[in-house]
């Protein structure tokens, strides 16, 4: 008998980047320059990313023996200034700390889609080893020459290559150097370094930028000050609905100090006190005309259901009609994620100042290419009249590939031939967020008398494919996908939407592991051993007996009222699995994590101490998406313009943090910067249900939500 159950419910940039202070003359008139054609790992990239074909990266040697690593990838805590440069150190044959990071400089650096995606190691490491392979040859040559040897006799050990046979007689890459500048065209790449020949890569690092961040040293865009800037206040309108219908500035002429700038839809006010600027912009009186879309956060997951489009199909196999009829036991579940802020510790900030023809711009940003370009569009100039320079980011987390702030400061820059100033205050920040989209997942599920998953119908809106995909090993199957992306046509959402960490995927993984649970539990069977059961994917199944063992797991039908949740899931080609406890209070309906084990199977680690940092960072991050963050509204209007009603993780909410990161430095490295956090929303929820026996269908579990479902139960 079939049982079905539905349930709805002027600073100086290099410093930034880690560089010491040396002239921008120096850094490009001195040592070794190599050029280099792309070989097959870029020609990857330029697919994936929409690279140009003429794309290099390069780096350079100076007389002193210091090599300066380019790349268009930027730091806002993922910790690719550590790992980048000792890839380059173990691929070189250098010290790791003889090199020096340059980082997202458009002027500087090559050109690079963006810092997102946890595409960094994966997508860049491979070219930056072709890089530095080239540069090895380079750098070989040269010292066959100098010593009169066949190159085969020669060897390299932390910059200094020596005879074999007399290592007395040697030259260092700062000696072949030294007083000249060599380009040097290579067309093939030689074979890299066998990975167990490294000796730096695979090593924990302490994070190079930890001790400036830490002191206060470290130099975000909030700290660039130039001679005569000004800060910026911009109007900003009560709702996204909102258009600007009137403005009445008369309250701030004879302002001492003050500047309006009043050109199209940009109304700002700039005095040299950022104190002043904001007491001037609050005497200006605006009225606005509305056009609204009539949602909330409680009507929304109807809307976005009416308004899907057609589906696109990711997956099938097999026939869902023959999967039901297999089935003993079918389940019918809808699940709800609200919007989600990105709330990094930084706002969104930039200083730019016009220099002669020139615009530059210091920008709080994961995108400063695309940056660059959308300036040059904006002003109409050509691309190479900007130069955009990222110091430090203060997290991004996919909200810092939007760059309002910089373009606002290019724009008043330009009006007023001044630095200015951009820093959008925490309400701004708010409100202009391109918020992690609410989304809705249905899914119609079936298992067989013996506890094989026979029919999995998948369905998600608006959350996107990213997770999308299914990891058990099931005959009849559909994965339907309403809105590829995070983003969605006009009249989706009342306001932007855009990339959350790990985007998608956190939807996903939270809808398709409580699928699992409902399942397991429905079937009698342990989660764990469910799961086992109904894999193939061998990656999967270690990750999964890893966070076990370190749990320290034993088995259990759910609900056993201990409180244990089970969720697992692959991003950015890492696999990860994690085994959480909780304790709920049922008179109030607080959740406490008590403790996580997390294993994580990455291929090839970089640093293992950032990687472990990245992991035990995702998981705090989690719990706030899993129970308490979203964003409030009524149309265009937000409700949360601070952290009084937009809760994040606190320190008394940090669990035991246990951490397994699988030994497979044989295989190419993959995504670290966002796995961990996918499967955050499922554990706990899972382990509220094996907790209280309760189960919730939406994010965040807020304690109202938890009381709701434990009167509904």
């Amino acid at each position: 008998m079939k049982k079905r159950s539905k349930t709805t419910d002027h600073q100086i940039p290099e410093k930034s980047s880690g560089m010491k202070r040396r002239s921008f003359i120096k850094l490009l008139g001195g040592g070794v320059f190599v050029l280099f054609y792309v070989g097959d790992p870029f020609k990857l990239l330029a697919q994936r990313q929409q690279l140009p074909e003429d794309f290099n990266a390069f780096l350079r040697i100076d007389e002193e023996g210091m090599v300066s690593c380019f790349t268009g990838k930027i730091e806002m805590g993922q910790g690719v200034i550590t790992s980048l440069a000792q890839m380059l150190a173990d691929e070189l044959e250098v010290p790791y700390d003889r090199v020096e990071m340059v980082m997202g400089d458009t002027d500087l650096c090559p050109w690079d889609m963006g810092t997102f995606g946890s595409m960094t190691t994966r997508f860049f490491g491979p070219p930056l080893r072709a890089a530095a392979a080239k540069a090895r040859n380079v750098l070989t040559d040269l010292a066959s020459e100098h010593l009169n040897l066949p190159p085969s006799q020669l060897t390299i050990k932390d910059g200094i290559v020596m005879d074999q046979h007399n290592p007395e007689h040697r030259v260092a890459y700062s000696q072949l150097t030294r007083g000249k500048k060599i380009e040097k065209q290579v067309t093939e790449t030689p074979p890299l370094e066998e990975y167990t020949n490294f000796t730096v890569v695979g090593k924990p690092k302490l994070r190079r930028d930890s001790r400036a961040k830490v002191t206060g040293e470290a130099k975000f865009s909030a700290d660039i000050r130039l001679p005569g800037m000004v800060y910026a206040k911009i109007l900003r309108p009560p709702s996204h609905g909102a258009t600007l219908s009137s403005v009445d500035t008369s309250a701030i002429e004879g302002m001492e100090g003050v500047e309006l700038i009043h050109e199209g839809d940009l109304v700002a006010v700039l005095h040299k006190s950022p104190q002043m600027a904001e007491l001037a912009l609050s005497k200006i009186k605006a009225t606005y005309t509305y056009n609204e879309l009539d949602v909330n956060d409680k009507t929304i997951f109807d809307h976005l259901l009416a308004v899907a489009p057609e589906p696109s199909v990711s997956g099938e196999g097999g026939d869902l009609e023959k999967g039901e009829e297999l089935s003993h036991l079918v389940f019918e579940s809808e699940y709800h994620n609200s919007y989600v802020a990105h709330a990094p510790i930084e706002p969104h900030t930039a200083m730019a100042v016009k220099e002669g023809d020139r615009i530059r711009v210091w920008a709080s940003t994961q995108t400063p290419f695309p940056l660059k370009d959308q300036i040059a569009r904006v002003l109409d100039i050509s691309p190479d009249k900007v130069h955009v320079t990222p110091p430090f980011v203060g997290g991004g987390f996919g909200g810092k590939t939007s760059n309002g702030q910089a373009i606002e400061a290019a724009r008043l820059a330009v009006l007023t031939g001044k630095p200015v100033m951009v820093a959008w205050t925490r309400q701004e920040e708010f409100f202009n967020d391109t918020f992690r989209p609410a989304a809705v997942v249905k899914i119609k599920s079936g298992v067989t008398k013996s506890g094989a998953i026979s029919l999995w119908d998948y369905s998600v809106y608006f959350a996107g494919s990213r997770g999308s995909e299914h990891n058990y090993d099931v005959p009849h199957y559909k994965t339907k996908i309403y809105n590829r992306s995070w983003t969605a046509p006009s009249g989706t959402h009342p306001f932007a939407t855009g990339a959350w960490r790990a985007p998608g995927n956190n939807t996903n993984t939270h809808a398709r592991e409580s699928q699992i649970d409902i399942m397991a539990s429905e079937a009698g069977i342990d989660p764990l051993e469910f799961r086992l059961n109904n894999l193939k994917d061998e990656k999967m199944i270690g990750v999964l007996k890893a966070a076990a063992e370190k749990f320290g797991y034993t088995s259990a039908k759910s609900p056993s009222g201990r409180g244990y949740g089970i969720g697992c899931g692959i991003d950015a080609g890492t696999y990860v699995a994690h085994i959480a406890e909780v304790k709920v209070n049922e008179k109030t309906g607080h959740v406490q994590v008590v403790r996580v084990a997390c294993a994580q199977n990455m291929g090839r680690v970089i640093n293992p101490e950032g990687a472990t940092i990245q992991i035990e960072g995702c998981i705090t991050m989690g719990l706030g998406y899993a129970l308490t963050e979203e964003i409030q509204f009524d149309g265009g209007a937000i409700h949360n313009r601070n952290f009084d009603t937009y809760e994040l993780p606190r320190f008394s909410w940090t669990p035991r943090i246990d951490t397994v990161i699988i030994d497979a430095q044989n295989e190419d490295p993959q995504g670290g910067g966002e796995p961990p956090i996918i499967s955050m929303g499922a554990v706990v929820a899972n382990a509220i249900y094996d907790a209280i026996g309760v189960r919730l269908y939406q994010l965040p579990m807020t304690p109202e939500r938890v009381l709701k479902a434990i009167q509904k139960s």
